[in-house]
């Protein structure tokens, strides 16, 4: 499945009309799904989408006041702290991130840095694999299979990012609602701390 990601975005890159593709994955009608089927979807965009604008910039400032990544940074206070952390390979990552929009919301991180998903080799396809497979079995047992959405977050097509942004990938399990306040403010409720929800996912792979 990953490498049908990778083939399909190398062909649409190619195609100078899109600034931006996204690959995300709605698990559930509660996530939005329309299809009975398990599925992902991939959509190519002739612009950059408010949300990863926002994101990118505030990666662009981190790296030109720190010259570093700031995603580079998170993962390694992570495997300082240990707190977060879900599990880890040789490549991936997986942590249940510092200020969380939601409950037991999960991130796969490559350690090496890249800006884009589709420049890996096979070997990190392979090992993303692994760390993806891992984390949804985990979430499915210790939420008795939820609802969820997932979202690779990466470079825009034709747009270098190389040093400030590091692309990654988004789990949100769908427990809470999103509703006035947050629409309203931007702003997230979540109930679970982060290093519960980390231990939580720790013990479900036990």
């Amino acid at each position: 499945m990953l490498w049908s990601y990778h083939d399909r975005v190398h062909d649409l890159k190619r195609d100078r009309r899109f600034r931006y593709i996204l690959i995300f994955k709605n698990h559930g009608a509660e996530a939005g799904a329309s299809l009975e089927h398990t599925h992902s979807q991939l959509i190519a965009l002739p612009i950059i989408p408010l949300n990863v604008a926002e994101e990118l910039k505030g990666a662009r400032e981190y790296y030109h006041h720190k010259e570093r990544c700031v995603f580079c940074d998170l993962i390694r206070q992570e495997l300082d702290d240990q707190v977060r952390v879900v599990a880890q390979n040789d490549e991936f990552l997986t942590v249940c991130p510092f200020a969380p929009r939601f409950p037991l919301e999960t991130w796969i991180l490559p350690k090496a840095h890249g800006e884009a998903f589709e420049l890996m080799t096979r070997h990190e396809y392979r090992n993303l694999a692994r760390a993806l497979r891992d984390t949804l079995r985990r979430l499915n047992k210790a939420l008795d299979c939820p609802p969820y959405n997932f979202v690779i977050h990466s470079a825009p097509a034709g747009e270098p990012a190389d040093g400030y942004y590091h692309w990654h990938i988004e789990i949100m399990p769908k427990l809470t609602k999103v509703a006035g306040f947050e629409w309203g403010t931007g702003f997230y409720i979540n109930p679970v701390p982060p290093e519960d929800a980390a231990r939580h996912l720790r013990e479900a792979g036990e």
